[in-house]
């Protein structure tokens, strides 16, 4: 009996160790079945990490930020720039099926230099001014098509300008709202009714945030209701309408800049996709937009193309000067400057440069008070003077929640940075031109003592 219970208890030992054996084994192939599903995760994750730390050190070296992202995306390097042509587009902004806004516009990427070069409505596009009608103006020939526009534009400059760009109003009002408005210097109070347009300016002159509505009545501007316009010295109706155009597309060009992330790229996608009009090619073209981000305003030139209004065959029309077309697309396009370098006019039949002031004892700075503490204005007067500047007057504006400085006449960027840091803001745009000061500094109610 013993024997037999030893060897029973000897086959249950034999068993229950197979059963251990076997359920080793299953788990031990049930692992196995798992690792190679294991491996190929660590693979991808591997690969992942790699090619994000690739991209993240591409983007590093190519400038960081949303530029560096782009030019990484689109495959750029530090030599992509130099195989970039000068880009010509003409730009149309379009309100009623005619069009206030006709500027060429040059950009090169090499040397971040820009030009716009407005051209009047009524410019006269016909044969022969003795029998002109309506139609032999170059908005009337926009009506027909902007290809037709093109083809007049090259006609009259000698640029072979292959791309348009059809803006209506209503994507400046949303791309304006946008961004959360434009800081600008209305140059004159604007009071105007078209009841059959729909439109109605009403604004007072000085620097403020405007939103889109605001900002199409600055840009569509010409006269007030009793007919009084901008002052000679600006340059009347259309004259004065483009001048303050290009002001407020400088503004915008600067403050676009300053707010520009990816989220907005997007969003300004979606306001071109559906308010404007164009021929260019995306491929032709993508590849200048990282270093358009690098823009700076203080490299673009604008001008209007010389000329003067005329009445003939009792038809207005704006007739331009054939030579000094040429010095003036010679100079703004091709950086051949004319026998007086130093020209300049406010009436924009040169190009507007600005003079240069290096020395900050020459600077005239005007400081307006808009944040209605007379001891944050002492405080901003009293930090300039101690920084050896000048400060020429002093007033007060109405109340701003921003502090800005508006540069007037071209100041060294030093200087620039000196007093951006001592008011604590960036935000600094270019206003009208003035013999009177050079730099205008508004005091918001975001500045710290």
């Amino acid at each position: 009996m013993k024997k037999e219970s030893k060897e029973e208890n000897k086959g249950d030992l034999e068993n229950n160790n197979s059963k251990k054996a076997n359920t080793k084994t299953k788990k031990v192939n049930g692992k196995k079945k798992k690792h190679p599903l294991l491996r190929i995760v660590i693979i991808l994750l591997i690969i992942i990490g790699i090619a994000g730390a690739v991209f993240a050190y591409k983007v590093h070296v190519n400038g960081g930020g949303l530029k560096g992202v782009l030019k990484t995306s689109l495959g750029h390097d530090e030599n992509t720039v130099n195989n970039l042509d000068k880009l010509y587009c003409l730009f149309l902004g379009q309100s009623e099926n005619l069009t206030d806004t006709i500027m060429l516009a040059s950009y090169d990427p090499k040397t971040q230099e820009a030009s716009l070069l407005s051209i009047p409505r009524d410019t006269f596009i016909g044969d022969d001014k003795e029998s002109a009608t309506a139609w032999d103006k170059i908005n009337s020939v926009y009506q027909t098509g902007p290809e037709n526009t093109l083809k007049e534009v090259r006609e009259l400059t000698g640029i072979n300008v292959e791309y348009y760009l059809k803006v209506d109003t209503a994507a400046l009002r949303a791309l304006v709202d946008e961004m959360g408005g434009v800081y600008f210097e209305v140059p004159i109070d604007m009071k105007y009714d078209a009841y059959s347009q729909d439109l109605h300016i009403d604004l007072k002159a000085g620097y403020q945030l405007l939103d889109g509505n605001k900002a199409e009545q600055v840009v569509r501007f010409r006269h007030n209701n009793d007919g009084s316009t901008y002052p000679s010295e600006y340059g009347g109706e259309d004259l004065g309408r483009m001048k303050t155009q290009r002001a407020f597309l400088t503004a915008l060009l600067e403050q676009t800049a300053q707010k520009m992330d990816v989220n907005m790229v997007f969003d300004f996608l979606d306001i071109a996709e559906q308010y404007v009009e164009t021929n260019l090619d995306f491929d032709a073209v993508k590849d200048y937009v990282p270093y358009i981000l690098d823009f700076n305003t203080d490299n673009l030139q604008t001008a209007t193309l010389p000329g003067e209004p005329e009445l003939t065959n009792g038809v207005w029309v704006y007739s331009p000067f054939e030579d000094e077309v040429e010095e003036i697309v010679d100079e703004l396009f091709y950086g051949v400057k004319t026998e007086d370098e130093n020209a300049n006019t406010i009436d924009g039949n040169t190009v507007e440069e600005k003079s240069t002031y290096d020395d900050s004892t020459e600077l005239k700075i005007e400081v307006l008070n808009g944040s209605q503490s007379s001891s944050k204005l002492s405080d901003v007067v009293t930090k300039l003077e101690n920084m050896g500047f000048i400060v020429s007057q002093t007033g007060n504006t109405t109340t701003t929640n921003n502090t800005a400085i508006i540069e007037r006449n071209n100041i060294s960027a030093v200087n620039k940075n000196k007093i951006k840091e001592a008011l604590g803001t960036d935000n600094i745009s270019s206003g009208d031109q003035s013999e009177i000061v050079d730099l205008t500094i508004i005091i918001g109610t975001d500045y710290v003592m």
